[in-house]
């Protein structure tokens, strides 16, 4: 695990998505480079806005998004109070940052590698499309919602083969529910499967990586209150039914050593 840093840093950029306008609940969010030496795919930050209107206890953890020349990017939606604070931030605003946290994907240039992505969970695999030294060995599949506008889908799908599934409703789940089943057989045998989302979704992919034998990551959206490990708010149970922190031993997971049950 890279070492951690504590640190102000300031927005550069807020940025809506979707077809909405100002009425907008999807969001990226770019903040100052915070210097780091290095970090890697599947690893998070935790935020904190500064200023009047925020809890003083108040954080949030984020996937890292993507970093280039502007800053550090995150994707979010606004889901509740805190998070529809942030998509009222404004260039030069502060916030307190602290990470890179957590462990990170798989990179293996020569190995076929799926990404399974489900909503938000598509956010870690940005950086990780943008920095694979060979995207022609990735595979993309991402279920949505919402429309595809409202995520950081198009820079991917320009890169990598990819697939975009648009859940409607319960037909359109089970065919999607086939794919994925469908996707992890192709890559059972000398590939790497890696996956984000919601907790049914990451159920779903690896019921499907055990039964196939595929070698699998799980990162896992549980809700976080410290990020390091002491709060235990995100704690899950392993293989051997013991309770470990998310944030702390993950967020990224094999498959075979984490019960969702």
């Amino acid at each position: 695990m890279f070492a951690n840093q504590c640190l102000d840093v300031k927005v550069v950029e807020l940025k809506a998505l979707g077809p909405d306008g100002d009425a907008s609940k999807f969001f990226e969010l770019c903040l100052e480079y915070p210097g780091w030496k290095q970090w890697s795919a599947g690893q998070f930050v935790m935020l904190r806005p500064q200023g009047p209107g925020f809890e003083p206890l108040w954080a949030r953890a984020f996937s890292i998004c993507r970093v280039d020349e502007r800053g550090l990017w995150v994707f979010f939606q606004v889901m509740g109070r805190g998070t529809r604070k942030m998509s009222e931030l404004t260039p030069g605003d502060i916030i307190t940052l602290w990470g890179p946290l957590g462990n990170w994907f798989y990179v293996r240039p020569d190995t076929p590698t799926l990404i399974l992505a489900g909503g938000l969970g598509l956010a870690p695999f940005v950086g990780y499309v943008l920095a694979h030294p060979k995207p022609e060995n990735l595979r993309l599949v991402f279920g949505h919602t919402v429309p595809l506008d409202c995520y950081p889908y198009a820079e991917l799908a320009g890169r990598v083969a990819s697939e975009a599934f648009f859940d409607q409703g319960p037909s359109d789940l089970q065919a999607f529910i086939a794919l994925i089943q469908d996707r992890v057989r192709e890559f059972s045998k000398d590939g790497l499967v890696l996956a984000c989302g919601p907790p049914r979704f990451l159920r779903t992919v690896r019921t499907f990586a055990l039964k196939e034998g595929a070698e699998a990551q799980l990162s896992l959206e549980n809700r976080m209150a410290c990020g390091v490990g002491a709060c235990l708010g995100c704690v899950v149970k392993d293989d051997k039914g013991n309770f470990v922190q998310v944030c702390f031993k993950g967020p990224v997971f094999r498959a075979d050593e984490v019960n969702l049950d």
